[in-house]
């Protein structure tokens, strides 16, 4: 079949390209047609947060909610309770309101808004009511509402706009990082593949399956809340997965055109080997996000949706796109020296065609082999070498604790942190994140002086860690009321999720006992609390299924339970050493500052959760390339000890080269605004580096001589339950996953059947 797809790709190039720039241009208009939405909204059902939201749909809004426009003036200056000031904030709130989307006003002199006005008087804020939801919040709108304050500017006040409004002004585009990640892959494709034709078309393949990704992600964005960051953590999954599976395959069709594969030929036949093998790999990264998908909460779902269609975008391009393209380039492709001898170190650097398992006779290959034969020749010191480092790193991971960041961890300068900071100062922390409390009434209430309704206010306002309670709201029922509580921390504080536990777990329950009301707790605060919460009861369950699933289809792949299990192992290694880099950066402060944050900051808890599907997916790219390539020199000779250095030696540069690209697109994130973002690519960053040397250089290597045969022990009922894969197409005599030429017979023993594995020789000792 994938041979098919390649020929039938590379035999119409015309038309494939056609199709995929049709695709590309139709997917750009919709999205200037229609934009790119993101919501930071979070709904977690089943939950005490969600219950207070359904709870409060009872009362009349806009659906934005109110969007606060914080008004400031120096205390050197005249106050916003002045004559002059208060004109101009009632003029620039009347121009306001005459902005398209625009339905409510409200301001600091209008009794329903008393509460926005500070106590000093230079700090206040006016309540803008839209009639889009927070997620359709566009820059443009922002801005229109910020010239419509004109009025308030000319008098001096310092307009800023907060909530969704500011969210949507401060939507920087990650386009800097992706040109930093793009020109870094560029100097390593070029100083491997040493042509620039070549070293482009990876490049190339990659900005058209991000484009089109990123387009697919912003519209899905309209159809349910997609947050801003996973377009971002999307793109830089799929630049660098879209550029490394181009680069798999572009090293095997130059190998193939070296050793005279006609062009057409060489496309389909890259296609069924490497193209199928990063198809194999790609699919194991969405199985991983799927995982994801037990965590049950629409917040996980959106967050695996879109790195999952940049890869599989990514796929789909090498599988059509790419032969399209090998086709109409062809021979300036090729290497500029024979196969044999190419310096890029890929395919040909394996020893698929000699049948003693000794590398090409290049510098490169020799050096690789070196280092294989090192590694495997004392592999208890290099495999307790590994390990060590690996504990280090991971240390700091056992402190891990899930947080919330809030618009106070935004970049100094953007409209949210300055919003942020002119409230926290004027009104306390709290404002920022202001808790709701509903409660639903057995029987109407006979107004806001219900008794029901004063005992539930003064036992909140009696509680420690409550700044302020808001007078009860009255649905038009009478049955549901509403409070707005401020607590004296804010939302990012550990005390204020504290704080939301003792409401509901002893300060409701009390305050409700005799009046056989339903009170509840929500608000963004906490929902995140509640988010986090969850996320901690359903982590163990979502790391067990990855876990399974990646194993799974690792047996599936080599028949081997030795392997598949050994492999799972591994990868937990990796991701634990991601997160312990990840907590000491950011949630102890340790090197904040190089990266452009003020100090530490909480780790949300949806971020390693996500951080471990995408690294278990990612981890079987090289797992894939390099146990395949060990697996055919296994069965080509049985020799376990030879065939661990031969497949080390052959896929060590291409493995590193495919990892620095990866490595460098993810730090390239390093210059985003967002911590967020900038957590993704110090993880990801850090477990790619670590599982591409440590991991795939020193841990796999040395654990596989070590266990001899016992790799490829298979029973017999599983040997004849598990299917055949074929992951690079060996059955199609185009050569092992790294060699041009076709496989030379297997001896006695090892290619009979795997129950032969087990009694194939010995590996020689280790000297």
């Amino acid at each position: 079949m994938f041979h098919a797809l390649g020929r039938n790709c590379a035999g119409r190039p015309g038309r494939v390209v056609a199709v995929w720039l049709a695709v590309l241009l139709a997917l750009a208009a919709a999205v200037l047609v229609h934009g790119r939405a993101t919501s930071e909204a979070v709904t977690i059902p089943g939950s005490d947060s969600q219950a207070a939201r359904d709870a409060a749909a009872a009362f009349p809004g806009p659906p934005s909610g109110n969007q606060p426009v914080v008004l400031y003036t120096a205390a050197d200056g005249a106050p916003l309770t002045s004559d002059a000031l208060k004109s101009a904030v009632l003029a620039a709130a009347a121009d306001v309101a005459q902005v398209d989307h625009v339905v409510s006003v409200t301001t600091p002199y209008d009794s329903a808004g008393r509460a926005a006005m500070s106590r000093d008087g230079h700090t206040a804020y006016l309540s803008v009511g839209l009639d889009v939801t927070g997620r359709d919040i566009t820059p443009e709108i922002t801005d229109a509402v910020v010239a419509a304050a004109a009025p308030a500017e000319a008098a001096g006040i310092e307009v800023t706009p907060g909530g969704d409004l500011a969210a949507a002004a401060d939507k920087g585009s990650t386009g800097h990082s992706e040109l930093i990640g793009l020109a870094a892959a560029a100097v390593i494709l070029f100083a491997g593949l040493r042509r620039v034709t070549a070293a482009g078309l990876p490049l190339a393949v990659g900005v058209v399956g991000l484009v089109i990704s990123l387009a697919l992600i912003g519209l899905a964005g309209h159809l349910m809340d997609m947050p801003s960051s996973g377009a971002t953590i999307a793109a830089m999954i799929g630049l660098g997965v879209g550029i490394d599976y181009t680069l798999f395959c572009l090293t095997r069709f130059r190998d193939l055109l070296g050793a005279g594969v006609p062009v057409v030929e060489a496309a389909a036949r890259t296609t069924a080997t490497s193209g199928k093998a990063a198809a194999f790999a790609g699919c194991a990264v969405a199985a991983a996000l799927a995982g994801l998908a037990l965590g049950g909460l629409p917040l996980l779902y959106a967050l695996a949706l879109a790195p999952g269609i940049a890869v599989l975008v990514a796929v789909l391009a090498a599988l059509t796109l790419l032969p399209a393209l090998l086709a109409l380039l062809g021979r300036r492709l090729a290497p500029r020296r024979p196969a044999a001898d190419d310096a890029a170190g890929g395919p040909t650097g394996d020893p698929a065609g000699d049948p003693a398992g000794a590398p090409a006779d290049t510098a490169a290959g020799a050096r690789w082999h070196r280092i294989a034969a090192y590694v495997a020749g004392r592999p208890w010191r290099h495999l307790l070498a590994g390990l060590a480092l690996i504990a280090v790193l991971a240390a700091p991971a056992a402190q891990l604790t899930f947080g919330q960041l809030d618009a106070g961890d935004k970049a100094p300068g953007t409209d949210s942190r300055i919003a942020y900071g002119r409230l926290a100062d004027a009104f306390g922390p709290g404002v920022n994140g202001p808790l709701q409390v509903t409660a639903s009434l057995p029987t109407p209430a006979s107004g806001a002086s219900d008794e029901r309704l004063t005992t539930v206010t003064t036992t909140l306002g009696q509680t420690p860690g409550v700044a302020a309670v808001g007078a009860p709201q009255l649905a038009a029922d009478a049955r549901t009321a509403r409070w707005q509580v401020t607590a004296t921390t804010g939302p990012g504080d550990p005390d204020t999720a504290e704080l939301v536990e003792r409401l509901r777990a002893s300060v409701l329950p009390a305050a409700t006992a005799d009046s056989g009301a339903t009170a509840h707790v929500g608000g963004a605060t906490a929902a995140q609390a509640d988010l986090n919460d969850r996320l901690a009861q359903r982590m163990p369950v979502i790391i067990a299924a990855v876990v399974a699933v990646a194993a799974v289809l690792l047996l599936l792949a080599f028949r081997s339970p030795v392997v598949a299990a050994k492999a799972a192992v591994m990868n937990l290694l990796s991701v634990g050493a991601a997160y312990g880099v990840l907590t000491a950066v950011f949630q102890w402060g340790w090197g904040a500052g190089p990266i452009g944050l003020e100090g530490p900051v909480p780790i949300p808890g949806y971020v390693p959760l996500l951080m471990f599907a995408v690294l278990f997916g990612l981890s079987m790219d090289y797992e894939v390339f390099l146990l395949t390539a060990v697996r055919e020199n296994w069965l080509r000779h049985g020799d376990n000890r030879r065939a661990v250095v031969s497949g080390l030696a052959g896929t060590g540069r291409i493995i590193t080269s495919a990892a620095l690209i990866m490595v460098s697109v993810f730090l390239s994130y390093l210059l985003s605004e967002d911590p967020v973002v900038k957590m993704f690519g110090i993880g990801l960053a850090t477990a790619v580096a670590l599982d591409a040397t440590v991991v795939r250089g020193l841990l796999v290597p040395t654990s596989m001589v070590l266990l001899g045969t016992r790799n490829w022990w298979l029973p017999s009922r599983l040997d004849r339950l598990l299917p055949h894969m074929d992951i690079e197409g060996e059955r199609h005599g185009e050569g092992g996953s790294y060699g041009a030429g076709p496989h030379p017979a297997a001896p006695a023993g090892a290619a009979a059947g795997t129950a032969a594995h087990t009694t194939a020789p010995e590996p020689n000792p280790a000297p």
